[in-house]
């Protein structure tokens, strides 16, 4: 990081060059050619003109560009024509990640990547800094989102270790993406492949061809789910979770305390003969950004993407200590409207906390703290009406989970909405 002055700091001098990442790449694939063979001048001139407008478009973005930390504010301007200032108040900070991109990390550079809570979500990103800066000037942005005295660009205080909570093993994440949705249509494409290859070669590039969208994207998804999770580690730190994990682009991630919007537990069918389950969070402040891949943008963030009950529970205590342990089932009526869900509906509650479960072939259960609880909803559809049901959503500042009380009986989902409307008003100002 180069000083500007009066505090400003401008980004990483290769930064455009991580950040331009796929264009990168195509420039040296268009100029080795262009060194090594025997091109016209004509031609090697337009080439090199067109590489030296995006590298000076590059740089002049990184000329532009500069940050410091005010008070408790981060703030970065950027911008030539059209000049931008954002702030962004630390305080109100959901999350604080470092990505580090298979780019970036061949550079030893790293993003530092801040989520804001509201509406819009919006993101404050550092990219690209030092591999070395980026931990230590997260661990002070979060110190000063805690309110602590700092001194210059270190935390006051010293950072105690941080306690290991789960940890992904490869042969179980393998596993489980194989015998998953996505794993499960890759393994059919292969299969579709194989079987037509021998049966009807003559087809093979017709059929390759014409299918080679929905091959790639097969593919892709598996392989963003194993890049993304690859020996992803659960730590408890005084910040709140630390997440750290991927193969090719490594995240860390910082998940602060009450950030957690809501929280999620999947078990598909083909997981539940073997006890597994993934835990998902909700964080408000992860919707799409601009600049930001789908990966990134993704709302709810995988806590424990394959483990047994007995982690999903440890990662429980952290996140919801006062969570409800029982359920309780439909009216019986409900399996007229409900039959393959019938036997997974169900719903409990503490003064602080809502439980839901809901699934046909999968079974999902969603815990929602009530003092996150935006608005509660009574829905009747007219199938419902006629079995005299209703079902009750609590909808939070997250987009991905939500809890509702599914197909309850007239009564109890108007006494539970009365109930829980206090409850929540009643959590909102304790917390």
């Amino acid at each position: 990081m180069s000083a500007v002055g009066d505090g400003w700091r401008r980004l990483h001098p290769l930064s455009p060059i991580v950040r331009g990442g796929r264009a990168s790449i195509a420039i040296v694939v268009v100029l080795v050619p262009t060194l090594v063979g025997g091109r016209s001048p004509r031609d090697s001139l337009i080439q090199f003109g067109v590489v030296a407008i995006i590298v000076a478009l590059g740089f002049v973005s990184w000329l532009v560009t500069r940050w410091r930390v005010d008070s408790d504010d981060l703030r970065i301007e950027t911008g030539l024509l059209k000049r931008q200032s954002l702030r962004f108040p630390l305080s109100q900070v959901q999350a604080i990640d470092i990505v580090r991109p298979g780019l970036a990390r061949i550079f030893g550079l790293a993003e530092l990547r801040l989520r804001t809570g509201g509406s819009s979500g919006s993101t404050g990103r550092l990219a690209y800094l030092s591999a070395r800066e980026a931990e230590p000037l997260r661990d002070r942005l979060l110190a000063l989102g805690r309110g602590a005295e700092h001194v210059g660009d270190e935390p006051a205080e010293p950072r105690p270790p941080s306690a290991t909570l789960t940890t992904v093993p490869t042969g179980r994440l393998i596993a489980s993406i194989l015998i998953s949705d996505a794993g499960v249509l890759a393994e059919a494409v292969v299969a579709a492949l194989v079987v037509t290859a021998i049966l009807a070669p003559a087809a093979l590039t017709g059929l390759a061809t014409g299918g080679a969208a929905w091959i790639f994207a097969a593919f892709a998804v598996v392989w963003r789910r194993f890049n993304q999770e690859y020996r992803l580690t659960v730590s408890d730190a005084p910040e709140g979770l630390h997440l750290a994990g991927g193969l090719v682009a490594l995240t860390a991630e910082t998940i602060r305390p009450g950030r957690v919007q809501a929280v999620r537990m999947v078990e598909p069918v083909l997981w539940q003969r073997l006890g597994w389950c993934r835990l998902e969070v909700d964080l408000a402040g992860r919707q799409r950004s601009k600049g930001e891949g789908r990966q990134a943008r993704r709302p709810a963030r995988a806590l424990l993407p394959v483990g047994t009950h007995a982690d999903a529970e440890t990662l429980l205590d952290r996140l919801l200590p006062d969570r409800p342990r029982e359920l309780s089932p439909p009216p019986r009526r409900a399996r007229w409207k409900s039959p393959l869900r019938y036997r997974m509906l169900g719903w409990g509650r503490t003064d602080t906390c809502v439980r839901t479960q809901s699934g046909r072939l999968r079974r999902v259960t969603a815990w929602s703290p009530l003092e996150k609880a935006q608005s509660l909803r009574r829905v009747q559809g007219p199938l419902q009406r006629r079995l005299r049901l209703a079902s009750v959503h609590i909808d939070t500042a997250g987009r991905s989970v939500h809890a509702v009380l599914r197909d309850r009986d007239e009564a109890e989902a108007d006494r539970a909405l009365e109930e829980l409307t206090v409850l929540a008003r009643r959590a909102r100002r304790a917390s």
